[in-house]
């Protein structure tokens, strides 16, 4: 998959004669890790990943110099790797990321346990580090009233991930005499290899399949939703501004509904769907609506790259297409 833009690829590459800069990526093989350690790459970093226990690492991954499994709750493996790899920029992906996740115990230990280890490493090493940028994500702000959604509004976390991406924020603090740390609490955001457990792929996926029906929760939901390409884009932006005890939305600022979403690709795939309503897609404490603001990321690093949600609906939609082995529906109708 294409993990780079035009936009992305202007970006300007170190200076030969500078010391060299080492970053590592936690979650580098993830849907977020695969985009943020090209763009890194592009601009002159040499990329160190990580992925989780287990994983087959012989291969590595086409943007990363060095790739190493490790479970962030390994501490002793943890702090050794580090110390190895001596990175002086950090983007922690590594996480639970996905809201209904089952296992609750897994979502705490991870997000937060696991991101504390991390960070006891990193200050443990013998090389100063320049930057660590820290995933948070803007459902710590819960079901609220304000809209847009800047950093001033006061988190009320309205579920288990949520809840523990906070408390990771409030953890991280502990370490600011110490690390160079930005939090930056990141709004939906999806593109090209986003799993179909979230909303979006799913949608597409359906299309491309000619599928005339579809199960979907509140359709009225509306998110604030950005390119993946933006992100990993922004990811870079802010580890290099040096923003350190800062912590940023990330967004596009307009939310759209499942409504809408699906109007879209209908008009790209050329033939409307039919939605039947799944109770239990509906999430308890579902957050109705999410905008952002990203006015003070946008004086921190200036003007994002914008990629309209239509766009990143077709690139997902086409790349869907291109993939896919399967015939079409015979039901799909002409378009």
């Amino acid at each position: 998959m294409s993990a780079v833009t035009p936009q992305i690829a202007a970006a300007t590459d170190i200076d030969s004669g500078a010391p060299p800069r080492v970053a590592l990526v936690t979650g580098a093989c993830g849907f977020t890790g695969h985009y943020v350690t090209a763009a890194l790459r592009t601009r002159g970093y040499r990329v160190t990943g990580l992925t989780h226990a287990g994983a087959d690492v012989s291969a590595g991954a086409d943007s990363l110099h060095d790739l190493h499994a490790c479970d962030l709750l390994d501490r002793t493996r943890l702090l050794g790797l580090i110390e190895h790899i001596q990175p002086t920029h950090v983007v922690h992906l590594a996480a639970i990321a996905f809201v209904a996740h089952g296992d609750t115990d897994a979502i705490y230990r991870t997000n937060i346990v696991g991101t504390r280890n991390l960070l006891e490493a990193l200050a443990a090493k013998s090389a100063p580090l320049v930057s660590v940028l820290l995933a948070s994500s803007a459902n710590v702000y819960g079901n609220i009233e304000a809209d847009p959604i800047d950093e001033a509004v006061p988190p009320a976390p309205a579920n288990d991930y949520a809840v523990s991406k906070l408390a990771m924020e409030f953890m991280a603090r502990l370490w600011l005499d110490r690390l160079p740390i930005t939090i930056v609490r990141p709004f939906n955001y999806t593109g090209v290899g986003q799993s179909q457990e979230f909303v979006l792929p799913k949608i597409v996926e359906h299309f491309v399949r000619g599928e005339r029906s579809i199960e979907l929760g509140n359709l009225d939901v509306a998110r604030d939703f950005s390119d993946v390409r933006t992100v990993a884009d922004t990811y870079c932006r802010l580890l290099e501004s040096a923003a350190s005890g800062e912590t940023f939305n990330l967004c596009s600022g307009r939310a759209v509904s499942l409504r809408w979403v699906l109007d879209t690709l209908a008009e790209i795939a050329g033939y409307p769907i039919e939605v039947h309503f799944n109770p239990a897609l509906a999430r308890a404490n579902e957050v109705r609506r999410l905008r952002g603001s990203d006015a003070k990321l946008r004086t921190r690093v200036g003007t994002p790259l914008r990629i309209p949600l239509e766009q990143t609906l077709g690139w997902m939609f086409e790349a869907a297409a291109t993939s896919s082995a399967a015939p079409r529906s015979p039901n799909r109708p002409s378009r």
